[in-house]
């Protein structure tokens, strides 16, 4: 089909223009019709239109991308490592957020090949890029929400939110709001029907704190902080050293290689999956209650896997 033909030529000379744009090329109109074989006028149209919605400028008689605009190829060795480790963790991802960032990223590295190698098992939260949006602004703006909200035990209910983090725990995405003195956790997914209201509100330093400092979505503002202090012997210890929880500090190292250290949480929940993660490997030296508490939970699963 001719007309389906030229539209192909048209997306090839726009393609190439705009690449050549992004280079830091100035490109002539008059040069660029005799390049393509076509009219300075089909040229022109091109840049008045075609290209209207582009950052482009006229610098006398050449095109230009206009200063700030144009994206730059990553020339650092180091550059590209964090670039390549960003992409990697992306694809775990996956759906449309790993396709738009792969696209991204494309621009600015300047290989293709990805030697690096990362699997997170994170959800794909690419059906919820417009809510993020609205989401990050209104966390920006500490501006007051309303939606619909899911909890997937009862009837979808309206509620207002008060939104301060988006956060991602153990591959899941919740929003943290504020209500009163008390910190609620949503299910970033379940949330729908986002409106931004014209009230706004403040956010402390101590919750600032509470939020950078947690572990789990189990953390908890109104319940008073404590110590836990573990036990982790030498096959797993290396991995407490190399990657620290928040608030770890690291008490003593024996010569065996086992080591002694201390978390501050603010709810049990926050270290007993931990706990069973790490088992058997891992010991609970204090408080007694969270070890009594490890020791009831296994007796239950005995108990269960015996009546099955």
């Amino acid at each position: 089909m001719a007309y389906k033909h030229e539209y192909d030529k048209i997306l090839t000379r726009l393609t190439k223009i705009l690449s050549r744009l992004n280079e830091g090329e100035k490109l002539s109109v008059k040069e660029l019709a005799e390049e393509f074989n076509t009219s300075t006028r089909t040229i022109q149209r091109d840049f008045n239109e075609r290209l209207s919605t582009f950052p482009l400028e006229k610098e006398k008689k050449k095109w230009k991308m206009k200063d700030g605009f144009r994206i730059e190829k990553s020339k650092s060795i180091e550059d590209e490592i964090v670039l390549d480790i960003i992409e990697k963790m992306t694809e775990s991802i996956g759906g449309a957020f790993s396709t738009k960032a792969h696209k991204l990223l494309s621009k600015i590295k300047n290989e293709e090949f990805n030697p690096i190698y990362a699997k997170l098992n994170i959800e794909d939260i690419s059906e919820k890029f417009s809510d993020i949006q609205i989401l990050e602004n209104a966390i920006k703006e500490k501006r007051v929400l309303e939606a619909i909200y899911d909890n997937e035990r009862s009837k979808p209910y309206k509620t207002t939110l008060q939104p301060l983090k988006i956060a991602n725990y153990e591959g899941f995405w919740y929003l943290i709001t504020k209500k009163g003195d008390e910190l609620r956790k949503y299910y970033l997914k379940n949330i729908s029907q986002i409106r931004p209201k014209n009230e706004f509100f403040e956010v402390t330093q101590e919750i600032e704190e509470l939020l950078e400092n947690s572990i789990s979505i189990w953390f908890s503002k109104t319940a008073k902080p404590f110590e836990v202090m573990l036990y982790a012997e030498s096959e797993i210890a290396k991995y407490f050293k190399r990657r620290a929880l928040p608030t770890q500090k690291i008490t003593s190292v024996l010569e065996n290689g086992d080591i002694e250290f201390t978390l501050t949480i603010t709810d049990e929940m926050e270290i007993i999956p931990i706990i069973q993660y790490w088992m058997p490997y891992l010991h609970i030296i204090k408080p007694q209650w969270i070890a009594d508490n490890v020791d009831k939970n296994i007796l239950q699963y005995k108990q269960k896997r015996e009546q099955l």
